[in-house]
């Protein structure tokens, strides 16, 4: 990986040493990440000006409940070939370097924002997907689920997804505007962020709660919070540790740093 460090900020003179110090000091710390950490694989983010998904199609058109139940073909029209897509999407070096952290005993779990399956193909083994998955897809009837690749087999003539044993709606298992998150994640990614000694946010702009408030959950209890990412976000002030470059560079020069600790 490249082990390129970035001076951001100037909060710190090297905050990829400084990071993996954190790192090895910490008893506990829990990765959060968001659209940001997908963006080298191919994948857009939601609202970067000229390529975000939001740029050209109105959310509350498409990605509400209200919208799944008052037309499914519309709703269908825009995630169908989107899932199809998302299916062939491999992992980058951002995701592998979270797993290696893991693999080496300093990174309990990561929380995701992303339904995207990058994380657990990268070799992620604790993943709370708070917004849900593209993995499966299920009946809102009778409850059948079938696999991302079973779905396509699905689709009547209008192009909606039909349950085939009570002909039910068939919806995607992410989370959509209107929905409220899987209770059980949220409650694990509560549990995580408040006895967490280090939260590493990457990729997110930390703007879209419930999930936007686990930094503070983390902070209110003493932890510290170190954010890889993009743009602005309101934990900026309180980061132990900002960087603000590519993704994948930024963790692999972590990952670096966490190499030459354990020579040194």
């Amino acid at each position: 990986m490249p082990a390129r460090v970035r001076k951001t900020l100037g909060r710190h003179p090297a905050p990829a040493p400084e990071l993996a110090r954190l790192l090895k000091e910490s008893g506990c710390t829990v990765a959060l990440t968001g659209a940001g950490i997908s963006v080298p694989s191919g994948i857009p983010d939601f609202r970067t000006p000229g390529t975000g998904i939001w740029e050209n199609v109105d959310p509350f058109e498409v990605a509400t409940i209200e919208a799944f139940r008052r037309d499914p073909a519309r709703f269908w029209s825009f995630y169908r070939p989107r899932f199809e897509a998302l299916g062939d999407v491999q992992p980058n070096p951002a995701h592998e370097a979270l797993s290696e952290l893991e693999r080496r005993g300093m990174l309990e779990a990561v929380i995701t924002q992303n339904v995207d399956r990058l994380h657990r193909k990268a070799g992620t083994r604790r993943l709370i997907e708070v917004h849900g998955s593209i993995d499966t897809s299920s009946c809102t009837s009778c409850g059948t689920s079938w696999s991302l690749e079973e779905v396509e087999g699905l689709f009547d003539d209008a192009g909606v997804a039909t349950c085939p044993h009570c002909l039910g709606g068939v919806k995607p298992d992410v989370v959509l505007f209107g929905e409220l998150l899987p209770e059980a994640a949220m409650a694990e990614a509560q549990e995580l962020a408040a006895r967490a000694e280090l939260m590493l946010c990457v990729g997110s702009s930390l703007e879209v709660h419930p999930v936007a408030g686990l930094p503070g959950l983390t902070l209110a209890s003493g932890g510290r919070v170190a954010i890889i990412t993009k743009g602005s976000t309101p934990y900026d002030d309180d980061a132990a540790v900002r960087m603000d470059g590519d993704v994948v560079d930024d963790l692999g020069a972590v990952v670096a740093a966490v190499e030459a600790l354990h020579l040194g």
